[in-house]
């Protein structure tokens, strides 16, 4: 399991939003925004800086337009000077708003890129934003099998050659959709969801032990898979060992941590004769009735204890 850090570039998000570009200095669209938020300048636009991150984007609206058009001509420039120099990645200009030429003066000066767009302020922060989370995410590549079943995103692991892919093949028979085989990319997109894709090089593609490479897109139709899911439950496949107590009831939920959020898991032994396609998709169909508030173990435990008392 490796932890990677990512950046995104400054060209797609101008290509994203549609930004149109008042000021690009050479090989701008290379910046690299490395923040997944975004600052309005307003306190820096009155000289305050303690605390001020300077690596992330900053946007200008129709307040901080207003505050500093009050401004002389010399202390907005040293108003803009001040702000540039601390070496933001780009300034954004909402509403259509006209470029104060001592913002572009400083922006020249400092070859800090100047993007406007004709969106709201408030909507086109939280729309970077958005964007940010996703693109900068935490993530780790785990080696397993992610798939869509009855609208939970499942994701198997287990050794190699315990019969992850095999089972993947049989559930999408059944109607379900595969995200991810043999390498699943898992984000961190907020403090509670974690989602799951597939690297673009062997994304649709899944590995058969005696028949090599498979489309599963072109096999089974593009309703067979999907780009993105939820990660909502993890099984664990192994070799069934005999004499090893494996879970009967269910009463204690397990969970697994992954980039500190814990997902409910399952361990499920591999047998010949099992039909493992059919467990986990009742292993789906309980896990969502669960976050319903409908728990089978606990309700047979009730009954029990009524009919039996303690």
């Amino acid at each position: 399991m490796q932890l990677k850090e990512f950046g995104v570039s400054l060209g797609d998000l101008v290509q994203e939003f549609s930004f149109e570009v008042v000021y690009g200095p050479e090989n701008f669209e290379k910046v690299e925004i490395t923040k997944d938020d975004v600052s309005r300048p307003g306190l820096q636009l009155a000289g305050f800086f303690d605390y001020f991150d300077p690596n992330r984007i900053q946007i200008m609206g129709k307040v901080e337009s207003s505050y500093v058009e009050k401004m002389a001509p010399e202390e907005r420039r040293a108003c803009f000077d001040r702000l540039f120099a601390t070496g933001i990645p780009c300034m954004i200009i909402s509403r259509n708003i006209d470029v104060f030429p001592e913002c572009r003066e400083a922006a020249e000066k400092y070859k800090v890129p100047v993007l406007r767009t004709n969106e709201f302020t408030s909507t086109i922060m939280s729309a970077i934003i958005a964007s940010l989370k996703v693109s900068l995410a935490p993530r780790i590549t785990l080696h397993g099998v992610l798939i869509e079943i009855y609208g939970e995103g499942v994701l198997l692991l287990g050794d190699s050659g315990v019969g992850k892919s095999e089972t993947a093949i049989e559930l999408v028979k059944r109607g379900h959709r595969l995200i991810a085989d043999d390498a699943v990319e898992i984000k961190r997109v907020s403090d509670k969801t974690l989602v799951g894709t597939a690297p673009e090089v062997i994304r649709h593609f899944i590995e058969l032990r005696g028949i090599g490479i498979v489309d599963v897109r072109r096999i089974f139709g593009i309703g067979s898979i999907k780009m993105t899911e939820k990660v909502e439950l993890i099984i664990n496949l192994e070799p069934w060992e005999d004499g090893k107590q494996y879970d009967r009831l269910g009463l204690e939920g397990e969970t697994t941590s992954i980039l500190d959020i814990s997902v409910p898991s399952l361990t499920i032994p591999v047998k010949p004769g099992r039909n493992l396609a059919v467990i986990i998709e009742v292993a789906a169909m309980n896990n969502r009735q669960k976050k319903m508030g409908f728990n089978a173990a606990k309700e047979l435990q009730e009954r029990m204890l009524k009919q039996y008392g303690n």
